[in-house]
């Protein structure tokens, strides 16, 4: 069985790992959501989350964005490659529902993928 966790490894934890990302990346948006992502020497992709103060004013709504951009690399982690991704979050994104917000990241999913493996 495969599992779907949230695990230490499969996230970007130092600045320097950020960086790496930010230096040359292949990139999948939208007016709200910025994907960026560079392949990895892992087996299994990578996740860092970075959600502006100056987009997102109130800490528990970058939380609530935060914690529906991680569910929904958990559930699609097996269908990515093995990329490192950063997911930049611009203001547009508090007028979004929760289910048109998930609908939004799994379609930036499909397109990351689709650009990394083609």
């Amino acid at each position: 069985m495969t599992g779907y966790t949230f695990s230490r490894e499969l996230r970007l934890l130092t600045p320097a790992q950020f960086k790496s990302v930010f230096s040359n990346p292949i990139k999948a948006s939208s007016a709200e959501i910025t994907l960026l992502a560079i392949p990895n020497t892992e087996n299994h992709p990578r996740l860092g989350l970075t959600v502006a103060k100056k987009h997102v004013r109130r800490a528990n709504q970058r939380n609530r964005v935060k914690r529906l951009v991680r569910e929904s690399f958990r559930l699609h982690q097996h269908e990515l490659p093995p990329i490192d991704i950063v997911v930049l979050v611009r203001g547009g994104v508090l007028a979004m529902e929760n289910a048109d917000l998930h609908k939004l990241i799994e379609k930036l999913w499909r397109k990351l993928s689709r650009r990394c493996n083609g």
